[in-house]
């Protein structure tokens, strides 16, 4: 039995409307910027990634701290995915002058450390800026493989040189693989966007999703009320 229909009412038709909206917001109703529409979820997901993506460049400062290793030469070992991401990798090295060789998945590599920092770094801006196309040009397969390659062979080099005490090459290493190879490969083909650009998008969403879950608490409160029961603590 409700007791106070005018409380139960107003509750429910809150719902009713929290429902509406929540039905607007998974239809496809927002546009990308090549006009291609998404819902609510994936426009927002998409932009949060772009301004994500425009505060996450870090690759100039690796760069620079690549050529500090610029002479070392090093001898590392690692182990790839499979026999072919191997051989793969060992034509990425030998290319700029590295010495390499794979037995099966597993790798010997020998040079200069600021030569292979610098070469995984130049992909990793390509991949940054989403021109694939210039990575898979120069190698013959995948951009993605490339710069995945890069990361396992560095990731491989920094634990074998942790484990031997090299650990100024091997620092060097990690910050590169953290701050830009990695990063470059998740944010591969996302547009950067400036959050000056759509800084009321931002606040207009955080807003939105504050008021919209009061909205809910309130809606389910004034049914149950109306409804009878009562909450308290």
């Amino acid at each position: 039995m409700i007791e106070n229909k005018k409380e139960f009412m107003l509750g429910f038709v809150m719902m009713v409307a929290f429902l509406a909206v929540l039905g607007l917001f998974f239809s496809p109703l927002f546009p990308d910027h090549n006009g291609v529409k998404h819902n609510g979820m994936e426009y927002l997901d998409a932009l949060y990634n772009s301004i994500s993506k425009d505060s996450a460049y870090y690759i100039p400062a690796s760069k620079e701290d690549a050529k500090k290793m610029n002479g070392i030469v090093v001898e590392t070992k690692f182990s790839m995915d499979n026999a072919e991401q191997a051989g793969q990798i060992v034509a990425q090295l030998q290319k700029y002058g590295v010495t390499a060789t794979a037995v099966d998945k597993d790798v010997t590599m020998n040079g200069d450390l600021g030569a292979v920092l610098s070469a995984s770094l130049d992909d990793a801006d390509l991949m940054y800026h989403n021109d694939g196309a210039s990575i898979s040009a120069k190698y013959g397969f995948d951009e993605r493989q490339v710069v995945y390659n890069w990361y396992k062979a560095l990731d491989g080099s920094y634990k074998y040189l942790m484990k031997n005490e090299k650990f100024d090459e091997a620092k060097v290493i990690k910050n590169s693989l953290g701050k830009s190879i990695e990063t470059s490969y998740n944010y591969y083909k996302i547009v950067p966007k400036p959050i000056k650009t759509c800084w009321w998008i931002v606040v207009g969403s955080l807003l939105f999703y504050v008021i919209y879950t009061m909205w809910y608490g309130y809606a389910i409160m004034f049914m149950f009320e109306g409804w009878g029961m009562k909450f308290g603590h």
